[in-house]
Parts: structure tokens; sequence; C-alpha cells
């Protein structure tokens, strides 16, 4: 298989499709939602979380098993059916239709596979094994959760009105370029490193 191309999508008003109803599929209906997706789930069974989103009409709900056409119309899919023979049906549809599709547990029928992330506001982190070790994913990111806390997320928020102010008052892009790389020392990383959310602000208000 070719290298993966890392990639991060905006989902937001994107209709995307769930196949399955059980713990893991509530997992990815959780994330689809936190990214403003329009989530359709298909499954005759659904967890108490999934129901109860269903009756609010947080999500769209057809209680019965997948069937060839469902998944037209969609941005991108998640099998979570625990059937390999689902899968490989939905996998010829969504290659037939050009449409993503992540099977869970299943890489060879996937066209994208879900890294594990950690996000810190819009700061992000995300590790992908290819499918090949969901586990170790997990692993690695576990760590960087206790490396990078909630500060980086508020400092980048600070950083990009920094960089904005930057942008507008310096015409220059090669000057330009220089400000923003001082903005960033290691002193300003030490400081994050060490949860001195004060100290990296007023390190970058020199630059």
């Amino acid at each position: 298989m070719a290298p993966i191309y890392p990639v991060s999508l905006k989902l937001e008003g994107e209709p995307c499709l769930v196949i399955g109803g059980g713990r893991v599929a509530e997992r990815k209906v959780r994330s689809l939602l936190a990214a403003g997706a329009r989530v359709r789930v298909i499954s005759p069974d659904l967890t108490p979380w999934l129901a109860g989103e269903a009756l609010r009409g947080t999500i769209e709900h057809y209680p019965r098993p997948y069937r060839d056409g469902d998944v037209e119309g969609h941005f991108l899919v998640i099998s979570a059916a625990n059937d390999p023979e689902v899968n490989a049906g939905v996998a010829r549809e969504c290659g037939s239709r050009r449409v993503l599709l992540n099977a869970v547990d299943d890489p060879p029928h996937c066209s994208f596979f879900v890294p594990a992330s950690i996000r810190r506001g819009d700061f992000t982190i995300s590790v992908s094994t290819a499918g090949k070790s969901p586990l170790l994913a997990r692993r690695v990111r576990e760590e960087l959760e206790r490396l990078y806390g909630p500060v980086y997320g508020a400092f980048l928020e600070y950083l990009a009105a920094r960089r904005a102010e930057i942008k507008a008052g310096e015409p220059d892009q090669g000057a330009r370029q220089r400000r923003l790389e001082a903005c960033l020392t290691q002193e300003v990383m030490a400081a994050l490193r060490q949860g001195d959310l004060e100290r990296a602000k007023e390190l970058i208000d020199g630059c």
C-alpha cells in the first residue's frame, strides 16, 4: 500500500453516514457531531445514547440493516457493523460512487483512517498507523496528552491574533516571516511546556 496522505477534513454541514449502532458506532457519531456533521445512522439497534440522540433529532436513524444504495448522497461513510460482508458491500458501493469510507477494524476496505487525536481547542495532534495498530496509536496519543496540555489551545488563539497583527503591519513578506519565526523561540516553547501561558504571551508580544 502506498503511504497515506494525512489531511484534516472540514465536516460542518456535510452529510455523513454511520452503519452500525453499537459502542464503536456511538464513538464515531460523537466525533462526527463534534465536527458539525449531519449524521445518519443505519442499524436495527442503537446504544441508549444513540437512541436518545435520535429521539432529540440530533441524528437521523434508519432502524434496519444496511442495503445497497444507502451510501448515495453522503460525503463520507463509517461502517461499524462488525460484519465483514457488510463492510465488503459498503466498500463496493463507496468505491463506485467515489465516497470516502472508513471500515472499522478492516483496513483493506478503508479509503481513509481515523487517527488517534488529542485536541486543545484548534490545536490538534493526530497519530495514525494506517490501521495496522490502533492500540499503538492510542498509547502514543496518551503520552502526547501528558505532554501537551490545555495551555496549547489557549496559546494558539493568542498567537493567531498576534500573527494577524504582524501580517497587517508588515508588508514585506520576508520581514514578516522572520518576525513570525521570532515569535516561537525556545523560551516560548519552554514556557508552554511548563504550562505558563502568561509568560508565553508576554514573550510573543515583543516579537
